[in-house]
């Protein structure tokens, strides 16, 4: 894909492979997200812990992004886009070095709080530059392709991390995150050219816009309805392993299989959404519902199993637009801003999650009742949806999509 770009673009070849190297970013920040979910018996196992403590690792990264979002990003707005992209690598860099060292648990821990600070601030940033590099008609074109890299990093970059850090120990995952980070580095010092940096907006007025009633219930709806997604999935190797009988070497393939369902329904929570909010709320929720009840029912069977992780991947990934959306439409004049905190939202549901999935695991019920506890929190979201939806038509998503783009 990127080579026809390239060739189609004759007149200016550094401007596709510019937004490569920022994709590149965004596949090693991603990767170093998930690859952990398939490397929490490793972990639980070199530093003598329980799975539900090392499920610790996936709320620490959570709330990371969650202090990340609000901290760095007014901080850094001031100073060259570039410049602001290079430096957050370089810490992404220096916290994946910090975990490949790590002599105990409370390190790990740490490294991955420093890691994730950087998430929030690179995504915004990045696919601003990449709007910039390119021609108008093609600015859209371009901030997808450096989230595609958050894309093949759950398709590819988490399951071939996976298989790295099970044959090689955990370890090296960090050490290849670590390589791909100051790699997008020096690609995006080299590539990338310097770009005109706006100065910051009233950012004041835009926080008080976030205290609205309504903004408020869409931010709740984001955190409520998305914790069921994480409650199962910090979980889903130990699950894999201890119910349906994977063995460890299988995780990494049953990681690809839900990527790919995580392509699949990105899409189609897209195009649901363009069609009519509530719909695209309810239906994704509701599907959601569906998939994690199936699965408490069935995780004991291996080949219903293939289908339930494939269609999870896509059942998460489908709720993300809708409630994307529906913050932004909920904001107002503040959807940038509305959009940055539900990012915030996503991640500190997925915190909560991984917190409240090491307590069912403890419990007397076990990691048995984990996807119905699951289940309970995609109910509940699908219930707040309904009780606090405002009328949403098919013009103001477009409308509420089209000024966040430019």
């Amino acid at each position: 894909m990127f080579i026809s770009v390239i060739l189609k673009n004759k007149r200016n070849r550094k401007m596709p492979l510019a937004v490569f190297a920022l994709a590149l970013g965004a596949f090693a920040i991603s990767t170093t997200e998930f690859v952990i979910l398939g490397l929490l018996l490793n972990v639980s196992q070199d530093f003598g812990i329980s799975i539900s403590d090392a499920g610790f690792l996936v709320t620490a990264y959570a709330i990371g992004v969650v202090i990340g979002a609000p901290l760095l990003t007014p901080i850094l707005a001031r100073y060259p886009r570039k410049k602001v992209i290079v430096f957050l690598l370089a810490l992404f860099t220096i916290g994946n070095a910090i975990a490949v060292f790590a002599p105990n648990y409370e390190t790990l821990l740490f490294s991955r709080v420093f890691t994730a600070l950087v998430h929030a601030s690179f995504y915004g940033l990045s696919s601003i530059v990449a709007s910039q590099l390119v021609s108008k008609d093609k600015q859209a074109r371009a901030m997808s392709m450096v989230f595609m890299g958050a894309t093949i990093a759950n398709i590819a970059g988490a399951p071939l991390g996976t298989m790295i850090g099970l044959e090689f120990g955990w370890r090296s995952t960090s050490i290849a995150c670590a390589i791909l980070g100051f790699l997008a580095m020096i690609g995006i010092s080299l590539l990338v050219p310097k770009v005109k940096t706006e100065k910051p907006k009233n950012i004041a007025a835009e926080f008080r816009t976030l205290l609205q009633p309504q903004v408020i219930r869409a931010l709740l709806l984001t955190l409520v309805g998305f914790a069921g997604t994480f409650t199962l999935l910090t979980y889903i190797a130990p699950l894999l392993i201890q119910l349906t009988g994977f063995v460890e070497g299988e995780i990494s393939m049953m990681l690809f299989i839900f990527g790919l369902g995580m392509a699949i329904g990105n899409p189609i929570g897209g195009w649901l959404t363009d069609k009519d909010l509530k719909l695209a709320l309810n239906t994704t929720l509701g599907f959601l519902f569906v998939i994690l009840i199936a699965i408490g029912l069935l995780s004991s069977y291996m080949i219903p199993m293939y289908v339930l992780t494939f269609l999870f991947g896509a059942a998460l990934f489908a709720t993300i637009t809708p409630l994307q959306v529906n913050a932004m439409i909920a904001a107002g004049d503040a959807p940038v801003m509305a959009a940055s905190f539900n990012i915030a939202a996503f991640n500190l549901a997925n915190a909560l999650a991984a917190v409240i999935g090491g307590y069912v695991i403890d419990s007397s019920l076990g990691i048995n009742f984990l996807p119905f506890a699951a289940a309970s929190f995609a109910l509940l979201g699908l219930a707040f949806a309904l009780s606090t939806q405002k009328r949403s038509t098919k013009s103001e998503v477009g409308e509420s999509m089209s000024s966040t783009s430019t």
